[in-house]
């Protein structure tokens, strides 16, 4: 395996602190050469400056940067972009949660948030945040300069999981704040009532939105494969606690957790929402890769 490829893998992410390393080690392990957007100008917003050349348009001189430097800045201007995208974090207790992978779910998510963010703004896209458990925590508007990518990152990286998930409110009140048609990605151990998440999702579609849902979950929460006697703890209600030989309830944990699965596989097919199935353990390229395929699918 090579160093680069090595990056896509979870328990080499789980040596790295650096946000801003992990984004770029994770999305150069995966693709080179990504398409980088020659247009500017087509903007009322100007997103950056660079030094004036000779040939520059006088227009598009900043003579604030001038007065308070002392050199002659020319404004670049924001693409226009053809995406804009949403990563909606989730930061619930419950995301808390590692015991058969390297990453927790929580920091399997920010490391997938950050490597899309990067891999975004690669492509010249805008690229927004949202940071929910039962309500919005954070929101940061999507733009897709460059520097954007910093204030994402310091987001994403400040956030730590708590509190109750009620997914449903944070997602409509995102619906009614984004109006340009859009792709919206979920990032989310989904452990809500799937009524209700369902719902908030298909207000996304009922707005033409394409949505991908990465549904995260530990191996071990899938299977409950634990030998011993052991005590679970509520990541979301401390106080609630179940000591128990695994075995009892294995079958029937399994059962409830399959039908929770297939309920929100079925419902996300139902409404035209791309759902993929993620445990912890997995490879960052196959998230990558999901959201490529969208990408391209909407030009």
């Amino acid at each position: 395996m090579s160093e680069a490829f090595s990056y896509l893998h979870p328990e080499t992410i789980s040596r790295l602190s650096r946000l801003d390393l992990i984004a770029r080690l994770v999305v150069e392990g995966f693709i080179t050469g990504l398409h980088r957007s020659p247009y500017h100008g087509f903007s009322v917003e100007f997103s950056e400056h660079r030094p004036y050349m000779p040939g520059d348009p006088l227009r598009d001189l900043d003579w604030k940067a001038y007065a308070k430097s002392d050199r002659l800045y020319v404004k670049q201007y924001e693409e226009e972009t053809n995406l804009k995208a949403y990563l909606l974090l989730d930061v619930s207790g419950s995301m808390d949660f590692a015991a058969g992978a390297p990453l927790s779910k929580f920091r399997y998510a920010v490391s997938l948030a950050a490597a899309l963010s990067y891999l975004m703004l690669k492509q010249r896209d805008a690229v927004g945040l949202l940071l929910y458990h039962h309500q919005t925590e954070a929101y940061v508007p999507p733009r897709s300069v460059q520097s954007h990518l910093q204030v994402l990152l310091k987001t994403i990286d400040q956030a730590r999981p708590h509190n109750e998930t009620s997914m449903a409110p944070a997602f409509h009140d995102l619906a009614e704040r984004i109006r340009r048609r859009g792709l919206v990605i979920v990032l989310s151990d989904l452990l809500d009532a799937p009524d209700q998440v369902l719902e908030g999702l298909r207000h996304f579609r009922h707005l033409r939105h394409e949505v991908i849902v990465f549904h995260l979950l530990d191996p071990r929460e899938r299977d409950l494969a634990f030998r011993d006697q052991t005590r679970f703890y509520d990541l979301e209600a401390p106080d609630q606690t179940l000591t128990t030989q695994p075995w009892h309830i294995q079958h029937e944990y399994r059962a409830l957790m399959d039908e929770l699965i297939q309920t929100y596989r079925l419902g996300c097919a139902e409404a035209g929402i791309d759902y993929a199935l993620l445990d912890t353990a997995t490879p960052f390229d196959v998230a990558l890769s999901r959201y490529l395929a969208q990408r391209k699918k909407m030009g």
